[in-house]
């Protein structure tokens, strides 16, 4: 059997169970290869085929609605060209590549060209400045640099040995122009073999809680890990996916890349300058998306708007990045009839936990082990495994879609893949039936009067208010209760904030939540969030030490509400 032929068999046979998730976890088996290359055994394979050539692979709408599209041929002839141009110029198997670019064709054409020759690459957002492109430069030991000529300028200043490749043109006498790679020969010759555990890719994480770890995948990690991500999402060949994702994070690979095209579905991109949930239904329609997954962040904007607009919702709809509040779920089913079904996974791994399709739905809970996942609870105070506890992977077998390392610190690798386990820092709970729960991260729970807070939970509460667009909720220092529930809010559209606002928010959590739960303090404010969208808690955090840490008994006229200022809140 060929590395195509295994690698599609074991695609199949997901495509042939994804309704059927007991059987898909107890027969899956992570194909094992010795050598395999995306570009070449899958992607060509694919293009090759008469049914799929003359597809398209990948649609890119402009928000004046303009489009780019590619088909499977046209994209597998370009990777070949652009891979012999990068060769051409000195680009060696193995070396560590920036690729700055925001949602247009020739980043897809990039990766499959970069899969082909064997490069490095590390995916990079357009939103980093010179102290983030020094470290990536650093850290990441680039080589190259790929970019437009929007940003190939922030590299000015920036030390390292590394020459750029301007793709919109312009390069200077010690640079490369990327239009130069369209008079190369479109038959490719590869070198040696593509090693299975051969790095691909080095993901800077978003650094919710740190700085940024460097996460190192392999040619097989990403590439055929996603077999799980397609199980998820229920993709299937032909099927119109949507993601909105920004590139640079490893989301994009998720479902921009790897996911729909191991199902042999169409990549859709819709750009567009500031969010527009109208503009984006119509987009949906016209393209006829029958699979759409959106983080949280985006869900939350969608159900402020009219979501019957939408004349055709997709059968299929997730979300992932963080947990997704029960509220907006019940929302979009009420007006699509359909469930959005979470997933959760990880930049150093593909999807480890969601809900398939196919399977009954616990509201607000992450789903089940997906197929490949041997995922278990680990208490962390004792280490045994139970019914709450770390997210941790059992490595005996160690699943395929696992990173290799953090790239350069072999501490901190050895110390997530510690004990027969990889732990994710994540919290949850099972229930009986297996399900998962997300509680939060292990550096976000906290007590309050000996009580474990969920901020999750709280915050799961605080939106169901109509006010209420997006909430955080962190420990604030309290004399007796050594920290008390403080509620950062954003406001809904319509609505401003004001001390009646607070009254009313603090009243809905004191009657849904158990009195030692409640919000105990509020303030509305702009939450801060890295550039991948995450809530920053842990600057939240910080700044209740500061504000509150000396005099936790003050209160801030103004600034903040606590409950003691609203006579009717009062026990």
């Amino acid at each position: 059997m060929t590395t195509t032929e295994e690698f599609r068999a074991a695609r199949d046979q997901l495509l042939g169970l994804r309704t059927n998730y007991e059987l898909a976890r107890t027969e899956f088996r992570w194909p094992r290869f010795t050598a395999f290359n995306f570009g070449l055994d899958w992607f060509d394979a694919v293009a090759a085929d008469p049914a799929r050539s003359d597809a398209n692979a990948l649609i890119i709408v402009e928000k004046d609605g303009s489009s780019t599209r590619r088909t499977w041929a046209e994209l597998s002839l370009r990777s070949n060209q652009l891979a012999n141009w990068m060769r051409s110029i000195g680009m060696v198997r193995g070396e560590k590549t920036i690729v700055m670019l925001g949602n247009r064709v020739e980043l897809w054409e990039i990766m499959l060209a970069g899969i082909k020759l064997g490069m490095v690459m590390i995916p990079t957002t357009t939103q980093m400045n010179r102290p983030d492109l020094q470290d990536r430069i650093d850290r990441g030991n680039a080589r190259w640099v790929i970019a437009g000529a929007a940003d190939t300028a922030k590299f000015d200043g920036v030390a390292g040995d590394y020459r750029i490749v301007h793709v919109d043109g312009g390069a200077p006498e010690a640079g490369f122009n990327y239009s130069d790679s369209h008079r190369a020969d479109v038959e490719f010759v590869p070198g040696e073999p593509t090693l299975a555990d051969e790095t691909l890719l080095l993901y800077f994480t978003s650094g919710t809680t740190s700085k940024a770890k460097l996460v190192e995948h392999t040619h097989t990690s990403y590439p055929a890990g996603h077999l799980s991500t397609m199980f998820w999402i229920g993709l299937e060949p032909g099927d119109v996916h949507l993601n909105v994702a920004s590139p640079g994070w490893a989301k994009h690979a998720w479902s921009n890349f790897f996911a729909p095209w191991i199902a042999e579905a169409t990549v859709f991109i819709y750009n567009y300058d500031r969010f527009d949930a109208t503009a984006l239904m119509a987009q949906m329609d016209a393209e006829s998306v029958t699979s759409f997954c959106a983080p949280p962040t985006v869900w939350r904007l969608l159900i402020q708007a009219d979501l019957t607009a939408l004349k055709n919702p997709p059968a299929k709809l997730v979300s992932a990045g963080e947990p997704l509040n029960a509220e907006v779920i019940d929302q979009v089913q009420r007006a699509w009839g359909q469930t959005i079904r979470d997933g959760f996974g990880q930049t150093e791994s593909t999807v480890q936990t969601a809900n398939p399709p196919g399977m009954p739905i616990k509201i607000g809970a992450m789903g089940r082990p997906m197929p490949g996942y041997d995922v278990v609870l680990v208490d962390p105070n004792t280490g045994q495994e139970g019914n709450e506890g770390e997210i941790c992977l059992r490595l005996d077998p160690r699943p395929l879609g696992l990173l290799k390392s953090y790239y350069g610190d072999p501490k901190k690798t050895a110390d997530a893949l510690r004990d027969g386990y990889y732990h994710t820092g994540d919290l949850a709970e099972k229930d009986e039936q297996g399900i998962i729960t997300y509680v939060g991260r292990g550096d976000d729970v906290f007590k309050s009067s000996d009580y474990r807070l969920s901020p999750f939970e709280l915050e799961s509460v605080l939106i169901q208010h109509p006010a209420v667009a997006e909430a955080a909720v962190v420990p604030s220092p309290d004399p007796l209760k050594l920290s008390v529930p403080k509620a950062f809010v954003v406001t809904a559209e319509g609505y401003e904030p004001s001390a009646a606002l607070a009254e009313s928010i603090l009243r809905h959590c004191r009657e849904h939540l158990a009195p030692f739960k409640r919000i105990r303090r509020l303030e509305f404010a702009q939450l801060p969030k890295t550039i991948s969208g995450k809530i920053r808690r842990v600057e939240l955090r910080r700044n209740e030490e500061a504000r509150h840490g000396a005099d936790a008994s003050r209160n801030f006229p103004g600034i903040e509400y606590d409950e003691s200022d609203f006579p009717s809140l009062k026990s």
